[in-house]
Order: C-alpha cells, then sequence, then structure tokens
C-alpha cells in the first residue's frame, strides 16, 4: 500500500490526507480479491522502518491504523475475510494491538480470503525473532541443533501456516522488497506498478494477476 504520501503532496495536501484517502482502496482491493478467488492477502500497513518518520506521522499511522481496523471490521466480516495480524508487539500501540485482536476473534471463523494485516512488521525482525526462539529450544536441550531444517524455521515465524507468496505486488513504481515477507516470498512473483495507492483499484490488482498467469515459475530448474 505505497504512494499514500506521494499522493497527497503532489496534490498540495499534508501526507496523513493521502494514507485517509487509501483507506476506500483496501475495501475495493479486498472485493476484487474474492472476485479473483484468492484466498490470501497480505498489506502492508506499518513497517518496522516506518518508525524512522517524524513523530507526528507516526502517531498519525498508529491512530490510522488503529480507527481503520475498527472502522472496517464489519464491513470485512461481512465480505468473509478472516482478518489477522502479522508483525511484532515492541512499540506498536496497545490500542492497536487491542483492534486487530478484537478484529481477529470476530472473523476468526471467516474463510473466504484471509487478509494478513501487517503492522511493526518487518521480514528480517520476523526471522531474527524465529531464530531467536529456536536457539532457545537449542539451549534448554528441546531441540538438536543437526535437525534444524528450513521447516523448523518456518514453524517458527510469525504466522506459521501463511503460505509461500506467490505474487508480490507493490504500487507506486517503487521497486524493492522494503523488508517484506522476506522468507515467505523466496520465489515469489514480483510484478511493480506505477499508479500510487489511493488511485488504485481492482482493476489494476486484475491487470498484475493476469500478467502473474501469464508467467512461467520454474522455482529454481530448467
Amino acid at each position: 500500500m505505497d504512494g499514500n504520501g506521494r499522493w497527497a503532496t503532489q496534490r498540495g495536501l499534508a501526507r496523513t490526507e493521502g494514507h485517509k484517502m487509501g483507506e476506500a482502496v483496501v475495501i475495493d482491493i479486498a472485493c476484487g480479491a474474492i472476485e479473483l478467488g484468492i484466498k490470501w492477502l497480505s498489506l502492508y500497513a506499518f513497517s518496522t522502518e516506518n518508525w524512522k518518520r517524524s513523530p507526528e506521522e507516526v502517531r498519525f499511522l498508529m491512530g490510522f491504523n488503529r480507527d481503520v481496523v475498527r472502522r472496517r471490521r464489519d464491513t470485512l466480516k461481512k465480505l468473509g475475510v478472516r482478518i489477522r495480524w502479522v508483525g511484532s508487539r515492541p512499540r506498536l500501540w496497545r490500542s492497536v494491538i487491542n483492534e486487530l485482536a478484537v478484529a481477529e476473534e470476530m472473523t476468526k471463523s471467516n474463510d473466504v480470503i484471509t487478509i494478513n494485516y501487517c503492522v511493526n512488521y518487518g521480514g528480517r525482525t520476523e526471522i531474527t525473532e524465529a531464530t531467536r526462539e529456536i536457539a532457545r529450544e537449542v539451549a534448554a536441550g528441546r531441540l538438536n541443533p543437526e535437525r534444524i531444517t528450513e521447516s523448523t524455521i518456518a514453524r517458527h515465524l510469525q504466522r506459521p501456516d501463511i503460505p509461500d507468496v506467490d505474487l508480490f505486488l507493490r504500487t507506486s513504481g517503487e521497486q524493492r522488497s522494503s523488508n517484506f515477507m522476506l522468507w515467505q516470498a523466496a520465489y515469489a512473483e514480483y510484478i511493480f506498478q506505477d499508479k500510487l495507492w489511493p488511485d488504485y483499484d481492482r482493476r489494476d490488482l486484475w491487470a498484475a494477476c493476469e500478467e502473474y498467469a501469464s508467467r512461467t515459475r520454474r522455482f529454481g530448474s530448467a
């Protein structure tokens, strides 16, 4: 969900206005994904690097993400969305965690699509936390280091049941992963689209999925 700030700046508005305009896009993209039969969708709402932004913008984004979850969870529930939070607790506002917990509980029985709402998430942090927990198990004698495999690491990620990423889609023309789903996206197909998030809609998602469907995925084979 990239490009909110730039969208606002281009129009002479405060960056916060771009984030507000991007909120409705979440619902449209959720509906578009459902129409395609997509079962998993991960949205990058706030990264561990976003703490480097100005204190004013960070405060806004914390309150904004809290309020978005509160405002939109009923609509998402009716659509059959299962909402889940992916991210780390340190520094994250307690009110954000609480609203996400309520949304998870409300939608836990839904099975049309799972939306991973990633707040205070970073791929390196996720892998570091998993490695730390594995080290504790080794130190306690519960795990033989010789038996550590990729599956061991995957089981210790924040949400072990998240499948590998098929399509990594980024808006706003930026062409980098920005520390998102580093483990899960090892063999993802990357598509970068120029539209800023507030201008994005389900037709752009469909176009990306059409391009993805035309590709041949080899997973390292010839």
